[in-house]
C-alpha cells in the first residue's frame, strides 16, 4: 500500500513538471484540455490561438511539450512547427487532428514534429502521449514512419545517402538509441558521458547528416538500418 502510494506520487510530481502549452484556434478546446490536463497534474503554461502567437510563445517559454493543431488562422500548424523548430531545435511538438491519414500531419512530422494524436482521444491516451514525448520518444507508428521514410525516398536531397554520413562508433550509437526513442539524459545514462555531450554530439550528427531535426535523424537511422521499427 505504501510503496503504491509513494509510486502515485512520483508519477503526478513527474506530471506535474511536465510544461506544456496549447495551441488551437477554438477557445473552448484550448479550455477543455487546459482543464483535462490540470486535472491530472501537468502544467499548462501558455496558451496560443494561431501559429504566429505559437511561434512567439514556444520563444518565450520554452514549453516542454507543445499540442499544435494543423488548421489556424494566420499561420497553419506545420509551418509553425518549421519555425519553432528552426529557433529550439529541442522543442517536442505533437500534432492534433481530426483524421489520422491528414496529410498535413505528414508534412508536419517531415518538419519534425513527434507525432499526432487525434481530437477524440480519450484522457489516458493523451496524458501518456504527452509523457512519452516528454520523455524523448516519437509517437511514430510503423506506417505513418514508412510513409515518410517513402517520400524521403522519392525526394532523396532531403535525406543523404549513406556514402555522406560519416559517423564514428559513439556517433552511430547515439543515434541507434535517438531513433529508438530515448531521449538525451537516457542516452547520456546509458554511455556514461553527459547531457551535454550528447547534446553536443547529435548536433554534430545533424551536421554530418546534413539534417535538421531528430524526427529526420530517427528516419535516417530506420533507413540505413542503424534501427528498426521494432
Amino acid at each position: 500500500m505504501g510503496q503504491g502510494r509513494q509510486n502515485e506520487g512520483r508519477t503526478f510530481t513527474l506530471l506535474l513538471m511536465i510544461r506544456v502549452l496549447l495551441v488551437d484556434d477554438h477557445a473552448l478546446f484550448r479550455q477543455g484540455l487546459r482543464s483535462l490536463l490540470e486535472t491530472e497534474g501537468m502544467r499548462v503554461i501558455g496558451e496560443a490561438a494561431n501559429g504566429r502567437e505559437a511561434v512567439r510563445y514556444a520563444a518565450d517559454t520554452q514549453p516542454d511539450v507543445i499540442l499544435m493543431d494543423i488548421q489556424m488562422p494566420d499561420l497553419d500548424g506545420v509551418k509553425a512547427t518549421q519555425s519553432i523548430l528552426e529557433i529550439n531545435p529541442h522543442s517536442k511538438v505533437i500534432m492534433i487532428t481530426m483524421y489520422r491519414q491528414d496529410r498535413y500531419v505528414f508534412e508536419a512530422v517531415k518538419a519534425g514534429a513527434r507525432g499526432y494524436i487525434l481530437k477524440d482521444a480519450d484522457a489516458t491516451t493523451l496524458i501518456d502521449a504527452i509523457t512519452r514525448v516528454a520523455a524523448g520518444e516519437a509517437l511514430l507508428d510503423a506506417e505513418m514512419a514508412q510513409n515518410v521514410l517513402d517520400d524521403f525516398r522519392d525526394k532523396r536531397e532531403e535525406l543523404p545517402s549513406e556514402k555522406h554520413a560519416d559517423l564514428n562508433e559513439r556517433e552511430t550509437m547515439i543515434l541507434k538509441l535517438l531513433a529508438q526513442g530515448f531521449s538525451n539524459q537516457d542516452i547520456a545514462l546509458r554511455l556514461d558521458i553527459s547531457e551535454k555531450t550528447v547534446r553536443n554530439r547529435l548536433s554534430e550528427i545533424f551536421t554530418k547528416l546534413q539534417l535538421n531535426n531528430r524526427t529526420q535523424a530517427a528516419l535516417y537511422a530506420i533507413r540505413e538500418g542503424i534501427a528498426n521499427l521494432e
